[in-house]
């Protein structure tokens, strides 16, 4: 055990996992940068009875007011502030951001959903 080279107190085995793990880390962290620019053309989608009544950027901060509904854009997320509905949970949903999703109101037929830049398909039929 004593012929085994060391560089500053590690053996080669050490330093070749740091390396590897340093590799991995870094391709990660191009991998989600990638995955964020993709996401740039984001925008919220506001539906008032099945209706859609507003599109908005993200990237624009803002508070918006509709009918018993109150939302707000900021930081690129977004969340229902308030709302007259007796349960509040769209208060309670948790924001939603250019990753997707969605916040409901169902007394107030309200729907705030992220919409990618290109089409948006829920489904395909045949």
């Amino acid at each position: 055990m004593g012929s085994e080279k060391k560089w500053l107190g590690l053996r080669k085995a050490d330093v070749v996992l740091m390396i590897g793990i340093t590799l991995f880390a870094a391709a990660l962290f191009l991998f989600s940068l990638i995955r964020d620019s993709g996401n740039a053309g984001a925008f919220l989608e506001v539906s008032v009875n099945g209706q859609v009544t507003g599109r908005y950027s993200l990237s624009e901060d803002r508070v918006v007011e509709l009918g018993g509904n109150t939302f707000e854009i900021r930081d690129g997320e977004v969340r229902m502030t308030e709302a007259d509905c007796p349960d509040k949970s769209c208060v309670h949903t948790a924001p939603i951001s250019s990753h997707g999703g969605v916040i409901v109101c169902l007394p107030n037929r309200v729907v705030l959903r992220i919409v990618n830049g290109e089409e948006d398909i829920d489904a395909i039929a045949q």
